[in-house]
């Protein structure tokens, strides 16, 4: 049986004007993955987000579910594909976080790195181009790739 994924970049554009706390300073969604053709390889579903993960990846974060202060957008797709009751493995990653991650990392083999499966030369490469665009306008810290799994 296959694994899909689905999911959204989400980003806080107030933050970065008006301070995280003010009440501008909203998640909204920002495109849908499905625009942006990642496919389903799953060493970078293990290396990213733990899904499947037989390549003995440490994943950059599993099973954190959805935000707390997620975006009206991304609950309402969420909510659309059925929620908890339909998705599995639900998670998030920052910006920030993936800025900070270490893409020279293999799996257990050693002969596959994070960057080699889920880096810019892979289809993932849309997505990262993306986020570096939405990071460099409201900040690393001020978005989101939340992603589930069925």
């Amino acid at each position: 049986m296959s694994t899909d994924m689905s999911g959204m970049i989400e980003c806080r554009p107030g933050a970065r004007i008006w301070g995280e706390g003010d009440e501008d300073a909203v998640w909204m969604a920002a495109i849908d993955l499905f625009l942006l053709n990642t496919g389903n390889a799953y060493d970078a579903l293990a290396c990213l987000f733990g899904v499947r993960n037989s390549f003995g990846f440490q994943p950059l974060v599993e099973d954190r579910g959805l935000p707390e202060d997620i975006s009206d957008g991304v609950r309402a797709a969420f909510t659309a594909y059925g929620g908890p009751e339909y998705a599995h493995s639900t998670t998030w990653i920052t910006g920030a976080e993936l800025t900070a991650a270490n893409w020279d990392e293999t799996d257990s083999s050693g002969a596959h790195s994070r960057c080699s499966v889920a880096g810019d030369a892979t289809h993932w490469g849309p997505v990262w181009e993306v986020m570096r665009t939405l990071s460099g306008l409201h900040g690393p810290e001020n978005l989101r790739l939340v992603v589930w799994f069925d």
